[in-house]
């Protein structure tokens, strides 16, 4: 499979993260074009197949905006105001159109990971 996929769990609470907001955009230099707002399902994931299908790869520097904060507001986590954290952007390049980029977000109220998965 070639595209770009996502998926968020919940670290905290052991669990796929659902109704998150994410956004993908398209880096041009530090300007950013939104190429699509999306939501996760009740697994954490994008539904509708990959984010950006093969046919849409374009070789560049791309970013995904993670709306976190009104997630993590939802689960009646104790956070403070405002919340440590709130937009998680992750910045990441695409420089093989033929691969398949996976770019999951593990969350908890104060801190995340993220990595090129499979």
């Amino acid at each position: 499979m070639t595209g770009l996929t996502t998926h968020v769990l919940d670290t905290a609470l052991g669990k796929p993260v659902q109704g998150l907001r994410i956004q993908l955009m398209r880096m041009n230099g530090e300007e950013a074009q939104l190429i699509k707002t999306v939501f996760t399902n009740d697994d954490g994931r994008v539904d509708g197949g990959p984010m950006l299908a093969a046919d849409e790869f374009q070789v560049g520097q791309y970013e995904l905006l993670f709306h976190a904060g009104d997630y993590l507001k939802g689960t009646g986590a104790a956070l403070t105001d405002p919340p440590f954290l709130d937009v998680i952007p992750i910045r990441f390049g695409i420089s093989d159109t033929m691969a398949h980029y996976h770019v999951p977000l593990l969350l908890s109220p104060y801190g995340y990971s993220t990595y090129r998965g499979s």
